[in-house]
């Protein structure tokens, strides 16, 4: 069996019915996914501060931009408001997608958006943004209909193949990129909840992998290829999950012992 399926065998095997379930078998994964969400757009924030806020709801000795701070706090406040959905299967809609932003972007927008574009959390662009070289993405006036044919379409698959579908979603979610800012933040937090909703497990895109990440979502935009995209989550979840098997599988991790730091050379 590959490694990529060895994983969604052990996330199923968790049987998840609670709030209190994904809890206990998310606890490390939820500051994980933070930190790593948030760190691919604002270089400002820390694995330290992450878990500052989410273990005890502050941080100590702090010197950068407030919105580092706000951001993570939004990111933790995220995850209380989504786990009840996810343990209802509640399908994917324009009012979870706005509640999904609002939530992650509260108290993040600049004056240039929130003043001079009259835009908001929660709400969707009133402007076209250049989202890449190639300036794609929905138009203002589009975007409602867009996401509103990609959550029907993605609602009503039942294939197997629930990660192609996920990348699908990812895909075509920041190609329309429907909001003035944080739709990196949002596809992501989307993706892991259509995951989650479907019994598979939610995956981390990795900080120092954003390179790569941004490189297949570029192959989607100007081509509409998917399978680099797909490749990749499954990487990413296999990276992601990889401690969590070895230690399901029975095996203690290799570390060194007093002699390797003492030998002389």
């Amino acid at each position: 069996m590959e490694q990529y399926s060895q994983v969604v065998a052990l996330w199923q095997s968790y049987k998840i019915v609670s709030a209190a379930d994904l809890d206990k078998y998310l606890d490390s994964f939820r500051i994980l996914f933070a930190f790593h969400s948030g760190k691919i757009e604002n270089k400002e924030i820390t694995y330290h501060d992450t878990r500052e806020i989410f273990e005890n709801g502050r941080v100590v000795s702090y010197t950068g931009t407030p919105r580092a701070l706000v951001e993570q706090q939004n990111q933790k406040l995220c995850y209380e408001v989504l786990k009840e959905k996810i343990v209802k299967k509640e399908p994917l809609s324009m009012e979870l997608v706005k509640e999904i932003h609002k939530v992650l972007t509260s108290g993040t927008y600049d004056e240039r958006r929130y003043i001079e574009n009259e835009e908001r959390p929660g709400e969707f662009k009133k402007h076209d943004y250049v989202t890449d070289v190639h300036e794609v993405g929905s138009a203002a006036e589009d975007v409602e209909n867009d996401l509103t044919e990609m959550f029907a379409e993605v609602n009503a698959y039942e294939g197997k193949d629930v990660l192609k579908a996920a990348a699908y979603l990812h895909a075509r979610f920041e190609y329309i990129h429907p909001f003035a800012d944080g739709n990196g933040r949002v596809g992501r937090t989307l993706m892991n909840y259509y995951l989650m909703t479907h019994n598979h497990p939610p995956l981390i895109v990795y900080d120092e992998d954003k390179r790569m990440y941004y490189e297949c979502l570029q192959k989607y935009d100007e081509a509409e290829k998917l399978n680099s995209l797909y490749e990749f989550l499954k990487y990413e979840t296999e990276k992601t999950w990889e401690k969590a098997l070895a230690l399901a599988d029975g095996m203690k991790p290799e570390r060194k012992g007093l002699s390797d730091f003492t030998q002389s050379m």
